[in-house]
C-alpha cells in the first residue's frame, strides 16, 4: 500500500482571519509542502515571479488544459484566464507532498468533489464578526466599502463551516497554529480510497 502519495489541506476563511500568519508558524513542523498557484494567461506585473506567484501561460495552453479537464476551476476575468491546475498538485502529490490550498468556501466544495479521499478541510475565523472587522480597520489596507464587503462575504461563508472537517477559532495565535499543524500532520495520514481497497483485497490470505 502506498502510503507516500500526499495529501491536500484545504484552509478557508475571511481575510483578515490570520491563515497566512499561522501557515508561516508552523510551515517548518509540518514536512514538505506545496502551496497551490493559480495559472494565468495574463502578463506577469512588475515584481511577479513564475511559478512563485502564478504561473503564467498562453492562451492556447490555457484552452488545452480546460479541453483535457486540468483544471480543477477556472474562470474568465476581463478577458484573461484564471484557474487552479491539475498538474503541479498531481506532481506534487505523488513526490508525498502536502497540497495546500487557501481557497474560498466554494473552492473547497470543487476540491473535495474532485479528491475528497485525500483532502482535509480547514475554516479559519476569528472569534466574532466585530473581531474580524477590528482586524481588518487595523491593517489600514483597505477602503471601508472593501472592508464592507469582505464582512459580507464573511457572513456568507460562516454559514457554511459544516461543510468544512475543522474548525480553528483563532483567538490566541499560539493555540490556533498549534491546533492547524496537529491537523497538518494528520492530514497526511489519509489513505486514499484506491489505497485502502488494495489493502482489503490482499488482507484475507488465509483459504
Amino acid at each position: 500500500m502506498n502510503t507516500n502519495s500526499g495529501a491536500i489541506l484545504v484552509l478557508s476563511g475571511p481575510s483578515g482571519a490570520g491563515k497566512s500568519t499561522l501557515l508561516n508558524k508552523i510551515v517548518d513542523d509540518i514536512g514538505a509542502c506545496y502551496f497551490s498557484i493559480s495559472t494565468t494567461t495574463r502578463l506577469p506585473r512588475k515584481g511577479e515571479v513564475d511559478g512563485v506567484h502564478y504561473y503564467f501561460v498562453n492562451k492556447e495552453e490555457f484552452q488545452k488544459d480546460i479541453d483535457e479537464n486540468m483544471f480543477l476551476e477556472h474562470a474568465n476575468v476581463h478577458g484573461n484566464y484564471y484557474g487552479t491546475s491539475l498538474k503541479p498538485v498531481r506532481e506534487a502529490l505523488k513526490n508525498g507532498k502536502l497540497v495546500i490550498f487557501d481557497i474560498d468556501v466554494q473552492g473547497n466544495a470543487v476540491v473535495t468533489k474532485r479528491l475528497g479521499d485525500i483532502t482535509t478541510s480547514v475554516f479559519i475565523s476569528p472569534p466574532k464578526l466585530s473581531d474580524l472587522k477590528n482586524r481588518l480597520e487595523s491593517r489600514q489596507t483597505d477602503t471601508m466599502e472593501v472592508i464592507d464587503g469582505r464582512l459580507k462575504m464573511a457572513r456568507n461563508e460562516i454559514h457554511r463551516i459544516s461543510e468544512y472537517d475543522y474548525l480553528i477559532i483563532n483567538d490566541d495565535l499560539e493555540i490556533a497554529a498549534n491546533t492547524l499543524k496537529i491537523i497538518a500532520n494528520a492530514a497526511r495520514l489519509k489513505i486514499p480510497g484506491e489505497d485502502i481497497n488494495e489493502f482489503s483485497q490482499k488482507w484475507e490470505d488465509i483459504d
